[in-house]
């Protein structure tokens, strides 16, 4: 909950200071710094809790420490790539191949109750899966709108 609460304070902070300083809103550049934001607050989370984040990382796959600390380098190269313009299309196409590919961990979590903070099986169970999906989803489409989809004001006009 608290990166989501991040994402959308971030966004509508950016949004108001682009209204205020440059006169228009500019959301779509907001939404990126927002999520920029959120994805460098979660990265800190795979070097704060290495341990029950590894106890996610299905059982089946090797060295989970180790992918651990690659998904929150991961993480903190998607929030530089989204801010940057000749890598933003990349960045955002590759973020959403990696929440698929993370999907599967939140399931695994859920289904085990793991408090990935606590490393225990501690955690909410299934009724964090009625959260997780959603949020993953919203944040699919969040870096699909705001970083694949181009803008109007990018859309050239056509004048008779």
């Amino acid at each position: 909950m608290k990166p989501f609460v991040l994402l959308i304070t971030i966004t509508l902070l950016s949004i108001g200071y682009f209204k205020l300083v440059h006169g228009n809103y500019k959301f779509a550049l907001a939404a990126r710094i927002g999520f920029s934001a959120m994805l460098l607050f979660t990265a800190l989370g795979h070097f704060m809790f290495t341990e029950g984040m590894a106890m996610m990382i299905p059982d089946f796959l090797p060295y989970k420490k180790e992918l651990v600390y690659f998904t929150g380098i991961i993480e903190i190269f998607g929030a530089i790539g989204l801010l940057l313009s000749q890598f933003r299309t990349v960045t955002a196409y590759l973020l959403i191949l990696f929440f698929l590919l993370i999907l599967p961990a939140n399931i695994k979590a859920a289904m085990e109750q793991i408090d990935y903070q606590e490393a225990n099986h501690g955690g909410s169970g299934l009724t964090y899966l009625w959260f997780r999906v959603p949020l993953q989803i919203l944040f699919i489409a969040w870096v699909y709108f705001s970083s694949i989809k181009p803008e109007k004001s990018n859309i050239p006009s056509i004048r008779p």
